[in-house]
C-alpha cells in the first residue's frame, strides 16, 4: 500500500511561482511511476505532469508544458512539481498519484494511488 500526501499550495498572484510536493510511503515508491492531476470546479480530473521510474523520463499536458516541471527524489519518497507563469486557469485542486505500471499513463485508471489534494488558487 501507497500513501500520498501533497502540500504547497495556496494563492498566489498570476505570473507567480509555487512548489507542490507530494511525500509516499510505502517501501517501493522508487518503482511507481508518479504523476499529478488537476480538478477545477465543475471540470473533470484532468492530468498535468508525470514522471518515470528513474525520473529520466517527463510528460506533460501541453497546457503546462514549458511552465511547469517535475521531479522526484527517490531517496526522500518525494514528488514535486514546480509551477511557474501561473495563471488563472491553473486554479484548481492538485492530485498527486502514484501507478504500478511500467509506461507513463496519462489517464486516471493508470493510477493505483491518491493523495488528499491541494488547493492552488491564482488571482487574476
Amino acid at each position: 500500500q501507497v500513501q500520498l500526501v501533497e502540500s504547497g499550495g495556496g494563492l498566489v498572484q498570476a505570473g507567480g511561482s509555487l512548489i507542490l510536493s507530494c511525500a509516499a510511503t510505502g517501501r517501493t515508491f522508487s518503482s511507481r511511476t508518479m504523476g499529478w492531476f488537476r480538478q477545477a470546479t465543475g471540470k473533470e480530473r484532468e492530468f498535468v505532469a508525470a514522471v518515470s521510474l528513474s525520473g529520466s523520463r517527463t510528460y506533460y499536458s501541453d497546457s503546462v508544458k514549458g511552465r511547469f516541471t517535475i521531479s522526484r527524489d527517490n531517496a526522500k519518497n518525494t514528488m514535486y512539481l514546480q509551477m511557474n507563469s501561473l495563471k488563472p486557469e491553473d486554479t484548481a485542486v492538485y492530485y498527486c498519484a502514484a501507478s504500478q505500471r511500467v509506461y507513463i499513463g496519462t489517464r486516471h485508471n493508470d493510477y493505483d494511488y491518491w493523495g488528499q489534494g491541494t488547493q492552488v488558487t491564482v488571482s487574476s
